[in-house]
């Protein structure tokens, strides 16, 4: 079992925000990264069709044999998280929790913002989290559904990405809030322009730190760590690999090598796939 990878899967390479502090703080395992790059971004589909997304990924993960789950994406963790825990033969943490749980560490004020794609800012979930913890927090949510196309397209430090964080996070300066959480793993690769759009009063919080720490946490319960050698990582994606070379080596400092494309979206093809 400790010689068994860390399955990781997010919409597209967002989720390389998470595996790259997960990376960082577990350097000898072996890590699997699913991006279903071919039907990104999951924020405009429905609960139901992210959950089946989420299934799919899940089980492609786990015929690679993996020894835990970690969800990369906050709209697959509001929606599946809790199916995938019951179904799963293997532990399974999403990021919004240990996202909520840095949030209340930081603020002074007890007002909150969060940012995220439409159907995760609809969901409500880092609200009740963050309420489940203290329940006199102020939360402020605002959807920002071009933030994920945009780092997609590698536009991060385009004005068109200043432009709709003005448009996005304007209104939010006057809340008073002094953390804010960006409630999708894409959304780091515009911490930048985020901070620069709300300004130094506000706090920037992203889910990637804790969710490893959380991970780690799990290994350790467990006795499942990899305690030597170098890491192996392995990435599979759903369409052409081009971008997600270029704009998820960005994000990890480094190139990454083993990028294989999947031709199938159909889960029963994907299960086959070497």
């Amino acid at each position: 079992m400790q010689k068994l990878a860390i399955g990781m899967f997010d919409s597209g390479v967002g989720g390389m925000t998470v595996f790259k502090e997960v990376k960082e703080l577990l350097p000898h395992e072996h890590i699997i990264y699913f991006g279903d790059t071919a039907r990104v971004p999951y924020g405009n589909k429905s609960p139901q069709m992210v959950t089946k997304y989420a299934l799919e990924s899940a089980l492609f993960l786990l015929t690679k044999g993996i020894k835990l789950l970690i969800i990369a994406c906050n709209t697959s963790s509001a929606f599946a998280l809790q199916i995938l825990q019951r179904r799963m033969p293997v532990p399974v943490i999403g990021v919004i929790s240990p996202g909520a749980t840095e949030a209340v560490r930081h603020t002074k004020s007890g007002r909150v913002g969060v940012i995220g794609t439409r159907t995760t800012i609809k969901s409500m979930a880092y609200e009740r989290s963050i309420r489940k913890l203290n329940a006199n927090m102020e939360v402020f949510s605002r959807a920002c559904p071009l933030f994920v196309p945009i780092v997609e397209e590698g536009l991060e430090h385009d004005e068109i990405a200043r432009l709709m964080a003005e448009k996005y996070l304007g209104d939010l300066r006057e809340t008073g809030i002094d953390v804010l959480v960006m409630g999708c793993t894409h959304y780091p690769v515009l911490e930048d322009v985020i901070r620069q759009t709300m300004g130094s009063g506000v706090e920037i919080v992203h889910s990637g730190k804790e969710t490893a720490k959380e991970a780690f946490k799990i290994l350790e319960e467990r006795d499942l760590f990899n305690k030597r050698g170098r890491g192996k990582y392995e990435y599979f994606v759903t369409d052409s690999p081009e971008s997600f070379h270029e704009i998820g080596g960005r994000i990890l400092g480094e190139a990454l090598t083993h990028v294989k494309s999947l031709k199938s979206l159909n889960y029963r093809d994907l299960l086959f796939s070497s």
